[in-house]
């Protein structure tokens, strides 16, 4: 079973390689003990203690990935700290990306000291001393740990030393994908096939390398692969940031990222469709949702394909049927 075994006398809610454990099926005093057994096993092991002990309540959700994990957290303010001996007992020499969701976080690790809130992102040792503080600001505590075995990122030694606790900007290009693309894993595992698991694990990881990289100016550490899927996941973004403008197309989209457009096809070739395949696909699928939409039903067909960044509606419409098999009129009318 992939992630957290259950709490006691209850499963796991799992939808293929998702699971999820909470501490409300169990009795009140034994919630804390519970929580922290399962941090010990399913992080590394620490000690917690909590100002709420006696009345703790914590959720976790894990997404186990091919090299990797992603966990999200979410739980009564506690501090955990991870001394000497805990690292001599059982060390999986992993790092761990934090990305916190809401309230505060103090993270002490190294020399470095800092202070964590929504949004922001950093990463901690599991072969190193570690102090965590996790605080609310009127509510509970979460986080999204991805755990990143050092051994798969271009980091060593103290190339590594030199990211833990230390502020990751997550306003650079890396950071920008990596915060939605991390919020929104769990609900896409959940329909992945194994193959599309790995892809998404993997993307995981490059995005977390290359967020490293550029923070310590060195993107060239990237293997030439990781740099190319990363670049892949830029202009996926972009194309769907911009899908309802006409004017996207391969030169628009190779113009924005510095390319010719013979590069980006290049780039395109071992991906399942090109470039102006998966524009058009995006955007059908958007007119094919706008249709189905009860409250778009004053909108004419006509209106919902320019809005959505075709030029010619007739276009559209024999798009929409080489796609669908069926006019938009006719998908229109058999949803009425």
């Amino acid at each position: 079973m992939p992630g957290f075994r259950g709490t006691p006398g209850k499963e796991p809610a799992e939808t293929g390689p998702v699971a999820a454990v909470d501490t409300d099926h169990l009795a009140v005093p034994d919630r804390f003990g519970w929580w922290s057994d399962m941090v010990g096993r399913e992080v590394m092991p620490v000690s917690i203690r909590s100002p709420h002990a006696r009345d703790f309540r914590g959720r976790a959700e894990s997404v186990e990935l091919p090299h990797s994990r992603l966990a999200t957290f979410g739980f009564s303010p506690l501090t955990a700290r991870r001394s000497p001996a805990q690292i001599r007992g059982e060390d999986p020499e992993d790092g761990f990306l934090v990305l916190v969701r809401e309230g505060r976080v103090r993270l002490e690790q190294g020399r470095n000291d800092i202070g964590l809130g929504p949004g922001d992102m950093s990463l901690f040792s599991s072969s190193r001393p570690l102090a965590c503080d996790f605080m609310d600001t009127g509510g509970s505590v979460r986080v999204t740990l991805l755990r990143l075995p050092l051994t798969l990122l271009p980091l060593s030694g103290s190339r590594a030393d030199r990211l833990l606790a230390e502020p990751l900007a997550t306003g650079t290009a890396s950071g920008a994908l990596l915060v939605p693309y991390l919020t929104a894993l769990p609900e896409a595992a959940r329909t992945a096939g194994p193959a599309e698991l790995a892809r998404l694990g993997t993307l995981a990881v490059d995005l977390a390398a290359s967020l490293f990289a550029a923070r310590l100016d060195d993107r060239g550490a990237l293997p030439a692969e990781s740099r190319r899927r990363v670049l892949l996941a830029r202009i996926d973004a972009f194309v769907d940031q911009h899908l309802d403008d006409p004017a996207l197309g391969p030169a628009a989209v190779a113009a924005h990222h510095h390319m010719s457009v013979r590069t980006l096809h290049h780039l395109f070739r071992d991906e399942p469709e090109s470039v102006a395949a998966t524009i058009r696909r995006r955007r059908l699928e958007r007119c094919r949702t706008d249709l189905a939409e009860p409250g778009l039903l004053h909108l004419s067909i006509g209106e919902i394909a320019l809005r959505r960044g075709f030029r010619h509606p007739a276009d559209f419409s024999r798009a929409f049927r080489r796609a669908y098999g069926a006019a938009p009129s006719e998908f229109r009318a058999g949803l009425r």
